[in-house]
């Protein structure tokens, strides 16, 4: 899906651009690469710079309300310094690092119902202009999708995925929001949660899981957040028995309702603050990635066969020809 757009600062006559990203999803702290074409206009034009930002369509809780816009998430800076002729092909081909905290947008193929693109910038004779935005594929590092598909083996579902404006206290989360995957609670847990949510913070040297639980109530009072965190290695995959690691996670997620109780989260033995988790973390009503929800028993068995696939491609659309109004607001609500 390629979006030319004529450059409007430029007026009509100005050059046109396609950004072409290289098929096949990209992976967090990976390589993502393609090709910026320019097609000459009427005239020739100095372009100063090119320049790829990543794009993110991110939810924000208000004290009353919750809204949604597009975040600028890191910047790239791949060529420029020519003149383009009148008429002239360019080609500009780019190989950039994401960041390593960039959201999974699918899982075995299917979307999750998150929302990323590349846009594509060009500085031409002291004007700027947003002229192109590509939808950005991220799969799971191998390790999210060893820890995805054991909450599957146990019996949890997917039932939504969104992007949080914020950050999650105690934790070394570097972009200005994290994603969350919410999941449906295995039977055996079914009568103490209504809901986990899986957040990846991954690093070059590992990667924090946290797992945070909405409880049910009970004869008492009302339900509470529970919060957990733990931290993998990226090496060792296949010699880790991945489904009784997870198992124990939400067992001692479940179990320390004492701890939890008091906003605080539980890392082998140390009490770490629940911080600006608690003022964003915790959702209160399905968010984008309703869409997909699934209505299947596991994540890795079946679940993600029964994503709407379609209505991610359609959102992804109407979010991307929806932007051109609203290209100068990135990154507004830092």
């Amino acid at each position: 899906m390629v979006f030319k757009r004529l450059l409007g600062s430029l007026g009509v006559g100005g050059p046109t651009v396609d950004t072409v990203l290289a098929p096949g999803a990209a992976a967090p702290g990976g390589t993502l690469s393609g090709q910026v074409r320019l097609t000459g206009g009427s005239g020739d034009f100095d372009i100063e710079h090119i320049t790829l930002e990543l794009v993110a369509r991110v939810e924000a809780e208000h004290a009353d309300h919750e809204s949604e816009g597009a975040v600028t998430f890191d910047r790239f800076t791949v060529g420029g310094g020519f003149r383009l002729t009148a008429g002239a092909e360019h080609t500009v081909p780019f190989s950039v690092t994401l960041p390593w905290e960039t959201p999974v947008t699918e899982l075995y193929g299917q979307g999750l119902g998150i929302v990323l693109g590349v846009r594509t910038e060009l500085a031409v004779a002291g004007a700027k202009d947003k002229g192109d935005l590509d939808p950005l594929a991220v799969g799971p590092l191998p390790v999210q999708e060893a820890i995805l598909e054991a909450f599957g083996q146990l019996g949890f579902g997917f039932r939504s995925a969104d992007l949080e404006y914020g950050r999650i206290g105690g934790t070394g989360q570097q972009l200005p929001f994290y994603q969350e995957i919410e999941l449906t609670p295995a039977p055996r847990y079914a009568h103490a949660v209504d809901e986990i949510e899986v957040t990846f913070l991954a690093t070059p040297g590992g990667m924090e899981v946290i797992l945070e639980a909405d409880k049910r109530g009970g004869p008492f009072g009302g339900g509470h957040d529970a919060l957990t965190r733990f931290t993998v290695a990226h090496d060792g995959i296949h010699h880790q028995d991945w489904t009784a690691l997870v198992d124990g996670w939400v067992r001692q997620l479940v179990d320390h309702h004492a701890s939890y109780g008091t906003h605080a989260a539980y890392d082998a033995g140390h009490h770490h603050g629940y911080g600006d988790h608690a003022d964003h973390g915790h959702r209160s009503g399905p968010g984008i990635g309703t869409a997909v929800a699934a209505g299947a028993a596991g994540l890795a068995v079946g679940v993600v066969g029964g994503l709407v696939a379609a209505e991610v491609v359609d959102e992804v659309g109407d979010f991307f020809e929806g932007d051109d109004d609203e290209g100068d607001d990135e990154g507004g609500e830092d």
